[in-house]
């Protein structure tokens, strides 16, 4: 009698980070990603830095792509669509993922079902305003289901492009993504903690920074041209 074994391939996951000038950052999160570099690839789509953003791609033996406009959204858009794995792992430049945390994205790689999943929010800063900060978003995506960029999204090829991917918006390009998604099926958080950067709340404060988003949320939902929201939005970040 012959034996025949069904043999399972190993899902690949692709992960696309978006780069402007991110040298500082970039080694910090391309070690954590090292957990998981056996079964994946790495994406870096840039928007032309002038930093070494693209000489420590290439140390840590990332695929990079270099886009000469400033579009965020196209710069997602773009690693997709070169993307190889089976799942797309969306990732921010300056945030940084706990110890392990491939554990818990190898259990989802493995299952059958093809869920959509976000990071836990935490900041990278020590200071006590940040853990309000953190209850206020993860209340906010727990009871809307609307995680942002700097919370990660996991998702599967096949489901990304089935909801048309992130549009070539050069901001809101996230909340518009998650807003088509969430109109059709929900959305799961990981119990494992993403890390962002607290650096756009220390030059602007945390409470002015979060009002800015908020009215800027508004503009955008009311119909509002998206390239001078974006000129507004890193205008006031200087």
């Amino acid at each position: 009698m012959i034996l025949l074994k069904t043999l399972k391939r190993e899902l690949r996951l692709s992960i696309v980070i978006p780069t402007l000038d991110e040298a500082n950052n970039l080694p910090l999160l391309l070690s954590d990603l090292g957990e998981i570099r056996e079964k994946s690839e790495i994406l870096i789509i840039d928007s032309d830095s002038k930093d070494a953003t693209e000489d420590i791609s290439k140390i840590y033996g990332a695929k990079f792509f270099n886009k000469k406009v400033k579009n965020r959204g196209l710069q997602l858009n773009t690693g997709a669509k070169e993307a190889k794995g089976d799942w797309l792992l969306f990732i921010h430049a300056d945030s940084r993922l706990s110890q392990k945390w491939s554990e818990e994205v190898n259990l989802v790689l493995s299952k059958e079902n093809k869920l959509i999943y976000f990071f836990n929010f935490k900041v990278n800063n020590n200071n006590l305003i940040y853990r309000f900060l953190e209850f206020l978003v993860n209340l906010r995506t727990f009871l809307l289901k609307t995680p942002y960029g700097d919370q990660g999204l996991l998702i599967s090829s096949e489901k990304y492009f089935q909801y048309g991917g992130y549009k070539n918006l050069p901001i809101m390009e996230d909340i518009d993504l998650i807003n088509r998604i969430k109109s059709k099926e929900e959305i799961f958080s990981l119990k494992t903690s993403i890390y962002t950067s607290s650096r756009k709340w220390q030059k602007n404060n945390l409470l002015y920074q979060s009002i800015m988003n908020f009215k800027l949320r508004r503009k955008w939902a009311k119909g509002y041209d998206l390239n001078k929201l974006y000129e507004e939005y890193y205008k006031k970040k200087k």
